[in-house]
C-alpha cells in the first residue's frame, strides 16, 4: 500500500517527544509498504529544516518536513496559526501525493482539512486518527468561547468522522466518548493506544551524573504547564519539605509555559527538592526514568483529559516503574485492575506528598508494582503488536469497496 500520514508532530527517538508514528511507520516500511509522513517542526521533536519544505528520510520513512514551528510556549492563537499554516501547506500534498490510504492525525482538528481534501477531491480512503478530543478540550479549557465558533468546530469534527472509512482513537475513553456523543457506528471505530518500546525502555541504561540520587525522586516528563497541573507537583514538593522529607525530590524533565515561573518560585521559597531539567532525547531520559521511585503522569481536573493517552504512561510501564496519575477515566480503571500504581486527587498536593513518603518507605511493595508495570506493558502496549493492529485496520479499509 501507499500510505500518506498527515501528522504535525513527527519525531524519532533522538527527539524528546512520542515516537508512536515513527515506530508504526518504520514497521510498515519493513513489511513492504510505502509511507510518506507530512509533518512540521515541533520544538520537542528532532526534525529540523532550513527550507520551507524539505524531503527527509528516516529508516525508509519519507517525511515531508514543512518548516512551520510549533511550540508549547507559543500563545494559544499563535499555535492556532501554526496549525492552520501546516494544514494549508499540507493540503497541496493531499492533492498531489499518490496514496491508497490517507491518515489524518488529530489534534489539532485542523489536520482534517488535508484529510477531507484527499477524501472528497482525490477520492482517497481516509482513516481519521483521534489523539486528543478536539474541539472538546479547547472549549472545556475556555480557549474557544464564541458560541458560533463552538458550533462550527463541532460541525467540522462531525464532518471528519463522517468522511472517514475508519476512526482510530488513542484510548478506550476516546472511543466511548465519540460513540456516545457523536453517534459513530461502533463497527467503524477502535482504539490503538500509544505504544511502549519495550526493548528501548526496559534495557538497563546508565544513570547520568545528576543533581538527584537513584530512587530518591519522583519523575515527571513532558510539558510543564497548566494542563499538566504543574503546580500540583510543586506544592507536593513544598509539602514534603514542610514534613521534613526533603530527601524526596520532585524532578520535572521537559519544557512549558510554567517552567521558569516554578523554578523562580522554588528558589525564592527555598524548595530545594523541586528540580526542573530541560528537554532531552529519549536515550538520555531512560536512565532517569528507570532509576526513579515513581513516575507521575498529571493533568488538571477535566472530563476531556480523563480520556487521555499520555506517552509517559506507556514509557513508564515499559521501564518497569510504578505510576501515580490523577485522571478519572480508563487509566484509573486499568491501574486498579493491574496494580501498577495510584490514582490521586489532582487538587490535593498533600495526598501526593504522603503517597511518595509511603512509597519511599516501602520499597518491596513498590518493586512489585514495577514488575507488574513491565508485565502489562509487554502484554498490552508493545509497539510491534499495536503497529500490526493498526496495519490490519488499514488493510481492511484498503480492501473494502
Amino acid at each position: 500500500m501507499k500510505i500518506v500520514y498527515f501528522y504535525q508532530l513527527f519525531s524519532t527517538p533522538k527527539g524528546a517527544w512520542g515516537t508512536r508514528v515513527y515506530e508504526f511507520t518504520r514497521q510498515w516500511v519493513e513489511q513492504g509498504h510505502e509511507v510518506t509522513v507530512v509533518s512540521s517542526i515541533y520544538s520537542k521533536s528532532d526534525l529540523k529544516a532550513t527550507k520551507l519544505i524539505e524531503d527527509q528520510y528516516f529508516d525508509g520513512i519519507h517525511v515531508k518536513v514543512l518548516n512551520v514551528l510549533l511550540d508549547n510556549k507559543q500563545s494559544f492563537y499563535k499555535r492556532i496559526w501554526s496549525f492552520l499554516k501546516y494544514s494549508l501547506l499540507s493540503s497541496y500534498y493531499a492533492l498531489t501525493l499518490k496514496a491508497d490510504i490517507v491518515i489524518a492525525s488529530s489534534g489539532p482538528l485542523t489536520v482534517g482539512i488535508p484529510g477531507l481534501i484527499a477524501r472528497y477531491i482525490r477520492g482517497r480512503k481516509l482513516v481519521f486518527e483521534v489523539r486528543d478530543l478536539w474541539p472538546s478540550g479547547a472549549i472545556e479549557f475556555g480557549f474557544i468561547k464564541n458560541p458560533l465558533l463552538k458550533k462550527m468546530c463541532y460541525w467540522f469534527e462531525k464532518q471528519c468522522y463522517s468522511a472517514a472509512s475508519y476512526i482510530v482513537t488513542l484510548s478506550p475513553g476516546m472511543t466511548q466518548d465519540i460513540i456516545k456523543r457523536v453517534g459513530v457506528n461502533v463497527n467503524k471505530i477502535d482504539d490503538v493506544t500509544n505504544a511502549a518500546n519495550i526493548q528501548l525502555f526496559s534495557t538497563p541504561a546508565p544513570f547520568p551524573n545528576s543533581v538527584v540520587e537513584p530512587y530518591q525522586y519522583a519523575i515527571h516528563t513532558g510539558n510543564i504547564g497548566m494542563v499538566n497541573n504543574a503546580y500540583w507537583l510543586y506544592n507536593a514538593a513544598k509539602a514534603l519539605k514542610d514534613m521534613g522529607r526533603s530527601d524526596i525530590v520532585i524532578l520535572m524533565i521537559g519544557e512549558g509555559q510554567q517552567r521558569e515561573e516554578l523554578e523562580e518560585k522554588a528558589k525564592t521559597e527555598g524548595v530545594t527538592n523541586f528540580i526542573c531539567l530541560g528537554l532531552m532525547p529519549k536515550k538520555d531520559l531512560i536512565g532517569y526514568l528507570q532509576k526513579s521511585l515513581v513516575s507521575i503522569s498529571s493533568t488538571r481536573e477535566s472530563l476531556v483529559l480523563d480520556t487521555c493517552s499520555p506517552n509517559k504512561f506507556y514509557e513508564s510501564l515499559a521501564a518497569g516503574v510504578p505510576i501515580i496519575q490523577n485522571t478519572r477515566g480508563w487509566i484509573k480503571e486499568f491501574m486498579v485492575e493491574h496494580e501498577v500504581g495510584f490514582t490521586l486527587d489532582p487538587n490535593d498536593p498533600k495526598e501526593l506528598a504522603e503517597t511518595l513518603i509511603w512509597m519511599k518507605d516501602n520499597p518491596g511493595q513498590v518493586q512489585h508494582m514495577g514488575t507488574n508495570a513491565l508485565n502489562v506493558a509487554t502484554r498490552f502496549f508493545d509497539k510491534d503488536y499495536l503497529a500490526d493492529k493498526m496495519l490490519k485496520i488499514l488493510e481492511e479499509v484498503h480492501a473494502s469497496k
